[in-house]
């Protein structure tokens, strides 16, 4: 399997983008993978958006998510120039003096763009190490060349169960915290409920979390698609220390201030088929409303 995936990264870009066509074809033209959930989360975000209009985004997002799962593979093996001639980060001085002044700080991103040519290009760009949460991939030997291809430029993917004990264990030293925030919480987690794209929506605090342990700031990164198989990004300051307890809810509704804003700019780059919105906030009160009264009544039943 590995021998198949080292191959991969070693076709030419061009090649993989006409692979990425074929993959988009069968996936939205022929299977339709998703397309009625997207298409029903894209009416909710958009009501003043026509059919038409939503189709064009719809199909635009395919697009975009066959051309980045094929360039994901081009940058596992691409050098580090060749990555920063595809991804200009616009201002990259916005983390590099809080790396001079010897701070963390906490990166922010969203399923927008090419994130994995974002964490790549970050790593060759700023020359620091940068610790990325993510959920380990089902097999074993695709799970390890993934870590492995994503920690060439000084990357360091970390299983989001092992994260609290990598970042205790790392707190004293200066690093980049690098999270895909707009993931949804399980309906039994901790959450933060917020208007988002016309919708009641949660989202994870452990960001929060994470810059008042560590004292950090807090910046967004976004991507925009300049053409195919080019990319912007951007840092934006979200947070700044001192923090109260207040942080955790202020700094995850920046972040889903920041993301709405650039999902209402250019729609087709955000990850529509990954079903943000698994679940209501109505279903989510109810079960824990029976975890209380089950919880409650076990006590009695052991009293």
């Amino acid at each position: 399997m590995q021998f198949v995936l080292r191959a991969l990264t070693r076709i030419p870009l061009p090649l993989l983008h006409a692979a990425g066509w074929l993959i988009y074809c069968v996936g939205f033209r022929i299977m339709g993978w998703r397309r009625v959930r997207a298409e029903h989360d894209l009416a909710n975000a958009f009501p003043e958006k026509n059919a038409a209009q939503r189709a064009s985004i719809l199909q635009q997002t395919y697009r975009n998510l066959a051309d980045g799962m094929m360039e994901a593979f081009w940058g596992y093996g691409a050098s580090a120039q060749a990555l920063k001639r595809r991804v200009a980060i616009e201002n990259p001085e916005v983390v590099s003096h809080y790396w001079k002044e010897g701070r963390s700080v906490v990166l922010l991103a969203a399923h927008y763009g090419n994130w994995e040519w974002l964490l790549l290009t970050a790593g060759a760009q700023f020359g620091f190490p940068i610790d990325a949460v993510y959920q380990p991939l089902r097999v074993a030997s695709v799970d390890a060349f993934v870590r492995e291809a994503r920690s060439r430029f000084g990357g360091k993917p970390i299983p989001h169960k092992e994260f609290i004990y990598t970042l205790m264990s790392r707190a004293s030293q200066t690093r980049a915290y690098a999270l895909i925030a707009d993931q949804t919480p399980r309906q039994q987690e901790p959450k933060h409920w917020t208007r988002f794209l016309n919708q009641d929506t949660a989202f994870f605090k452990g960001a929060g979390k994470i810059a008042r342990f560590l004292d950090a700031p807090v910046l967004f990164v976004t991507m925009r698609r300049v053409r195919r198989g080019y990319y912007t990004a951007r840092l934006t300051v979200l947070a700044e220390p001192p923090y109260d307890e207040s942080a955790d809810t202020l700094i995850v509704e920046r972040y889903a201030r920041a993301l709405e804003q650039a999902i209402r700019e250019h729609p087709a780059e955000w990850l529509w088929v990954q079903k943000k919105w698994k679940y209501t906030k109505q279903s989510a009160a109810a079960q824990v409303r029976a975890k209380e009264k089950h919880s409650a009544a076990a006590g009695f039943s052991d009293s």
